[in-house]
């Protein structure tokens, strides 16, 4: 019964954390496209991090440029 209650905890503590941050994110003037494709691109570098490193995975070109594109998708969601 303990390992269900830390269970419930970790997704308690995921799911009440994340809403004021992008609460406040909202509030300084950005959409919640742009918040998104924030997240996403925080989530995949994180993500890069770790299939790299734990799961020794090769990093191939074309996932380098995929990365790229998806910069770029984020300088033009930006862009005024």
């Amino acid at each position: 019964m303990e390992g269900y209650h830390r269970e419930l905890g970790h997704c308690l503590f995921r799911i009440l954390f994340p809403v004021p941050a992008n609460r406040l994110g909202y509030q300084e003037g950005i959409n919640g496209f742009q918040l998104k494709m924030i997240q996403e691109v925080i989530t995949l570098t994180v993500f890069c991090f770790f299939a790299v490193l734990y799961l020794k995975e090769s990093l191939r070109w074309n996932y380098l440029i995929a990365f790229g594109l998806l910069l770029g998708a984020v300088y033009f969601m930006f862009k005024k």
